[in-house]
Order: C-alpha cells, then sequence, then structure tokens
C-alpha cells in the first residue's frame, strides 16, 4: 500500500509542470526623469500627501485622503490606526519628523515615483518615502523604507 502511495505521489509530481508566466519587461523598466519633464503640480501633490502622513508622527491628527487625492486601496490601507503604530516606531528610532526632500523623479510605464528623503531630528534616520502616481493623477502607493544609496545605479543598469 506503500508503494502505490509513493507511486502516485511520484506520478503527480511528473505530471505537472511549472508554467511559464509571460511578462512584458518593458512595464516593469524605471527610468530616471529630468526635472524639466516633472509635472509641477503633480510632484507638489506628492509631495503634500506625503508630508502629510509623515506628520502624523508629530501631530498625532490625520487628516484622512480623499477619492480626488488616492487610490480607493490607499485610502483603506491608511488608517489612523495604522499610522499611529508605525508613529511610535518612528518617534522612538528616529525622533520627529522634520521635512521631505526630493531625490529624484522616476517613470515606469504606468507609473511616476517621487523619492524623497524624509528629514528626522536624530542624525541616525536614514530613510526615504516613495510616492507612486497613477496615470489619473492619484496616488496610488506610499512606501516607507530604509534609504538605498544604490538605487540609482540600479536603475542605468536595467
Amino acid at each position: 500500500m506503500k508503494k502505490a502511495g509513493l507511486i502516485i505521489c511520484l506520478l503527480l509530481l511528473i505530471g505537472c509542470k511549472s508554467k511559464t508566466v509571460n511578462r512584458n519587461t518593458e512595464d516593469l523598466k524605471i527610468k530616471k526623469v529630468s526635472s524639466a519633464e516633472v509635472n509641477s503640480n503633480q510632484q507638489r501633490k506628492a509631495y503634500e500627501l506625503g508630508k502629510r502622513v509623515l506628520e502624523t508622527c508629530n501631530t498625532s491628527k490625520f487628516k484622512p485622503f480623499n477619492e480626488t487625492e488616492v487610490t480607493k486601496s490607499v485610502m483603506e490601507n491608511t488608517t489612523e490606526e495604522r499610522l499611529t503604530k508605525t508613529c511610535q516606531r518612528f518617534r522612538q528610532y528616529y525622533g520627529s519628523f522634520i521635512d521631505l526632500k526630493l531625490d529624484g523623479v522616476y517613470k515606469t510605464k504606468q507609473e511616476v515615483i517621487y523619492r524623497y528623503r524624509a528629514l528626522y531630528t536624530k542624525k541616525v534616520a536614514n530613510k526615504e518615502l516613495r510616492i507612486f502616481v497613477n496615470q489619473d493623477n492619484l496616488i496610488s502607493a506610499i512606501k516607507s523604507m530604509d534609504w538605498d544609496e544604490k538605487f540609482d545605479a540600479k536603475i542605468t543598469e536595467q
């Protein structure tokens, strides 16, 4: 009986073939945008919304997003509870939020990415905030992460 089970398992493994995923690599490519190509209204919007999120850590008050600013998924994921939890950790490690400094603007086929260095009172803070703006001029993602010094090098390699 054990041999029969082993043979069936072996046949199932052999019979299962991995699927090949056909993905257009053009959709994934990121290109740096020159300052002349940047939409100043869109840049201002990305800065203001990013700053609004991080200033929540200083004031403990969050003005919720609306459907003219962000996508539905960003609106659902950016709750006061989640921000409070993140802010507690950020204030402990990095101090108070000061400002955002634009480091670069990048473009994919579907989105524009604004990459900001987040400035905090403690000098150990080396964080970045990426704001993704879709084709409808809505913020489609907001990501906070450790600063990546080699980000531009990775872009030019593609």
